[in-house]
Parts: C-alpha cells; sequence; structure tokens
C-alpha cells in the first residue's frame, strides 16, 4: 500500500474537533498567499482604525500611540523604502540558515544519523519522547537555535526506532515553543524579563530588586510536569492520528560499521574537549565571556551561544567525516553545506512575505493597541485571586497570536501587571510567573510565528501533505495540555506558598 493510501485510510477513521481543524487549516490557501491577503487585510484595517482615531497612552512611555495608516502617503512611502529591509532584517532568517548549514553538513556526513542510532538502539518508546520533550523544553538555554535543532534531531530519532518521524518533530517543535519559558538553569530570557519586571515593580517601591534567578524553582519544577504532559498527550493524542510510519528505517545498531564507530569516538572526544575549552574560559570570575557584572547569564557565553552551537557542529562534523570516511577533500565542505540549504529554498521565498507582514503589523501600531487595550480590560474587571490569574494568562495567550515578542508584551503589560498584583500582596516575581505562562503555551499555534514554515518543511520531507492546518491542529493538544499543567502547578505554588526562587515566594 502506498504511503498516499494509508494516509487516505486514516483520514476516513478520524473525526472530532481536531480533524475538522487539520481539514480547514489545509483548506487554506498557501501560506505565501495566505500571508499576501492578511498583508493586504491589514492594510485595510489600519485605514479604517487610523480615521476612527483609535490610539492608547503607552504605559511605559506615556506617550500617545495612535494607529499609523498603511494605505496613506506615508504608509506608502514606509512600505516603498522598507521592502528590502524588512527582509534583510528578518532576524529569524539569518539564524535558521546558519544553523541548517551547519546542521545540515553534520547530517550530511553521517554524524548525526550514526550517533542517532548508536544512542537510542535499545531506548523504551516512553523514555525516547520524554528525552526529546525534557531537551526541548531546556533548548530555551540555547535562545531561538534550539527550534530549529531539536525538532529535526527528534525526527530522525523516532524515525530510527520505527516510530513515525512526524511524531518526533511535533514533540520537539512543542516542546522548543509551548514549553520555551521552562528550564533547569536561569536563562536570557530570565535576565530580560526580570529586568522590566524591578522597573515595573519600581514604579511602587523605588529600591524593589527583581533577580534574574526568581522564577528558578517554579521552572525547575516545570521541566519536569511539562515533559510529563507532553509525553502522554503525545501517546494519548499525536501517534495515534499519524499511524504507523510505512517509510524506510533509516538503520539499527547493527549496521554501524567500524568506521562509524571510530568516527563516533572521534566525535565524542572532541565534543568534551570543546565543552572544556568553553567551561576553561568562562569560568575565571575576570573572564571576558562574562558580563560586566562578573554574571555568565548576561555574558558573551549566553549572547553568543548560537555561534558557538554553528561551530561546534561544523568541526564535529569535519572530525567525524575524515575518521570515518565519508569525508575526503576540503573542497567537500562548502559543497555538503550548499546542499543542505536546498530544502529551504520555500522557506526563504515564504520569509519575503512573512517579513512585510509583520513589520507592516509593527509599523501599524496595532500590537501595542491590542496589548494595552486588553490590559486596561483586565484592570477594569478587578479580579482577583485564581479567578485573576486565569485571566491574565488566558489574555496573554490570546495577544502572543498577535505579537509574538515576549519581551515587547512584557514591557507594555509589566508597569499595568507588577503594580496592580503587587497591591494585591503578590510578588513581582510571581507577575512574571503568570504572564510567562500565557506568553509561551500558544507559541506553538500561532499562524505568524516566524518558525512555522521550518517546522512544515521538516514534516513535508516525511508527508508531503502536511500543512499549516496541520500543524496547528497537531499542537493544540500539546498547547491545551502546557497550559493545563502550567495552570495547576501554580494553583500549588499560591496553596503551599512555595518558593519561585532563592529567597522569593508568591506572596510578598
Amino acid at each position: 500500500m502506498s504511503m498516499n493510501a494509508v494516509a487516505e485510510e486514516k483520514t476516513t477513521k478520524r473525526g472530532g474537533v481536531l480533524d475538522f481543524i487539520e481539514r480547514v487549516g489545509n483548506a487554506l490557501p498557501h501560506p505565501w498567499v495566505l500571508f499576501l491577503w492578511l498583508c493586504l487585510i491589514l492594510a485595510v484595517v489600519s485605514a479604517v482604525l487610523s480615521y476612527a482615531g483609535v490610539s492608547v497612552i503607552n504605559p511605559t512611555k506615556g506617550e500617545e500611540v495612535v494607529v499609523r495608516n498603511l494605505i496613506s502617503t506615508d504608509g506608502f512611502v514606509w512600505l516603498l523604502t522598507n521592502l528590502l529591509k524588512n527582509f534583510q532584517t528578518f532576524t529569524p532568517l539569518g539564524l535558521v540558515l546558519a544553523m541548517q548549514m551547519a546542521i545540515g553538513f553534520s547530517e550530511r556526513t553521517g554524524m548525526l544519523n550514526t550517533a542517532m542510532r548508536k544512542a537510542i538502539l535499545g531506548v523504551p518508546v516512553w523514555a525516547l519522547s520524554a528525552t526529546v520533550f525534557f531537551i526541548g523544553i531546556n533548548g530555551s538555554i540555547a535562545s531561538e537555535a534550539s527550534i530549529v535543532v531539536v525538532p529535526s534531531l527528534a525526527a530522525a530519532a523516532f524515525q530510527v526506532v520505527g516510530m513515525h518521524p512526524i511524531a518526533g518533530l511535533l514533540a520537539g517543535y512543542a516542546a522548543t515553543n509551548a514549553g520555551f519559558t521552562a528550564a533547569l538553569i536561569p536563562t536570557g530570557t530570565d535576565v530580560l524579563l526580570s529586568g522590566v519586571s524591578e522597573t515595573a515593580a519600581q514604579l511602587l517601591a523605588a529600591d524593589y530588586h527583581v533577580n534574574a534567578t526568581c522564577n528558578w524553582y517554579f521552572m525547575i519544577a516545570a521541566t519536569v510536569t511539562l515533559t510529563a504532559v507532553g509525553v502522554f498527550v503525545n501517546k494519548a493524542f499525536i501517534a495515534p492520528r499519524l499511524g504507523t510510519y510505512q517509510g524506510e528505517n533509516e538503520g539499527r545498531e547493527s549496521d554501524i560499521t567500524e568506521k562509524e564507530l571510530r568516527g563516533l569516538k572521534a566525535s565524542g572526544i572532541f565534543t568534551l574537549l570543546y565543552i572544556a575549552f568553553f567551561a576553561a574560559i568562562t569560568l575565571p570570575a575576570n573572564s571576558f565571556m562574562r558580563g560586566e557584572d562578573g554574571s555568565i547569564l548576561n555574558g558573551t557565553l549566553i549572547t553568543g551561544l548560537v555561534p558557538i552551537l554553528i561551530l561546534y557542529f561544523i568541526f564535529v562534523g569535519i572530525i567525524y567525516g575524515k575518521t570515518a570516511g565519508t569525508l575526503t577533500s576540503a573542497d567537500q565542505i562548502p559543497q555538503f553545506m550548499a546542499e543542505s540549504l536546498t530544502s529551504l529554498t520555500g522557506y526563504i521565498v515564504l520569509v519575503f512575505v512573512i517579513a512585510q507582514f509583520i513589520d507592516m503589523f509593527s509599523y501599524t501600531n496595532l500590537g501595542m493597541i491590542i496589548a494595552v487595550k486588553s490590559s486596561d480590560l483586565l484592570k477594569a474587571v478587578g479580579f482577583t485571586g485564581i479567578p485573576m490569574i486565569l485571566f491574565f494568562i488566558i489574555l496573554c495567550s490570546v495577544v502572543n497570536l498577535f505579537m509574538t515578542s515576549g519581551s515587547a508584551k512584557w514591557y507594555i503589560f509589566a508597569p499595568i501587571l507588577v503594580p496592580m498584583m503587587m497591591n494585591l500582596g503578590y510578588s513581582p516575581a510571581f507577575a512574571q510567573v503568570i504572564y510567562r505562562i500565557g506568553d509561551t503555551c500558544t507559541n506553538a499555534i500561532t499562524p505568524i510565528y516566524p518558525y512555522i514554515p521550518i517546522a512544515l518543511g521538516m514534516a513535508k520531507k516525511y508527508d508531503k501533505n502536511f500543512g499549516m492546518g496541520s500543524l496547528i491542529a497537531y499542537m493544540l493538544p500539546y498547547a491545551v495540555g502546557f497550559v493545563a499543567v502550567f495552570v495547576v502547578q501554580t494553583i500549588v505554588w499560591i496553596a503551599l506558598n512555595l518558593p519561585l526562587g532563592p529567597g522569593v515566594s508568591v506572596m510578598m
């Protein structure tokens, strides 16, 4: 039976909300056409709201923010002068191309495939899924690079053991997006958000300090609870819908040759030396790899982690390829890198129109206006206790569908939420926690999220009919599950007044 026939057979047996979402989503036009229509709709909406005089006061700067009309002389001039700039400065594009070039090179030499085959032989299904989720959730340590790395590696890992590779890809994508805020150690996100929280808290208490570790304990627990619910969703909802994978297995350990084993050994030694090198230059208190205050979190090690990873994948691929015999000349290095980028041609074309939409949306100021109006609504409703917390989580989740930058939203929400919750007796650290929950769980189902095309491109490698509707339908159970477990964990923290981080509790 062909793969298409199997897919059709599975479709006839499925039903319910998720199947409806998948059908409707896949019935939408190609993402390029869809975003083009969104650009046109955005232009019309901006014109209508601009003529209506819609505006808000920026709570941070105290300045009036008005809707900027795209269908105007100024809007037309802005678009013409920024059309290329919008594409060139689209931040995820450089990250995606560089990471794909490096990871694709390692894959082309055979290193990643051999490592996967060797590492996961005999690992039970639940352990493999849990490993993918745990690593993916902690991927925020490597910033957004994890969104590119983890799903592709997870797909390969699942395929090796005969599981559906798309199930692995979806697990990795859900973990790195819906679970982005959690990690075992404080990350750059903690540093950024805590700085904004401190500024907001000082509106009431001039000498109040918010440390970057203020959510540490809560997020450590979240890595465990989110991993558990991710494994459950994968087993109960995702794997059954995908069915049995009909493609080729990538090979078992018995297929690994002596040359491949030597290549893995050399790669392992290099990996240890690579880690030891950066540890040695970072550990000294006055190291140039640290920040000005001596902290690792805001130092070169964290800010330069993506280039460190890129160099690692290139060097380890060279070490493996030379040892295993898959890389016979230096000319093959750029050749393999170029070959690894061929799968991204469709992504690059799609990014052009996505970049226009995102920057057009930013130009209109609609993102800030939606966020401020939503925050004003929250303040007017005057909820307290659990209802207020649930309302704000839902509010942040909804706003995240239109404004994906977590730091930008917190700059808007923090001056309102932090003082309001301090007046109710809650700590700024707790206000930051509930914001982070709402900000992260809908990442995986946000249509304008810049990494959606990457996930779709990866999935089409295994199923050419996999579309945006499929991705959103498969991600929805993860988003709902992650929100649910976060809410339960939050209620437990409130009931027991557990510490959120060192010296920081739920209440003031």
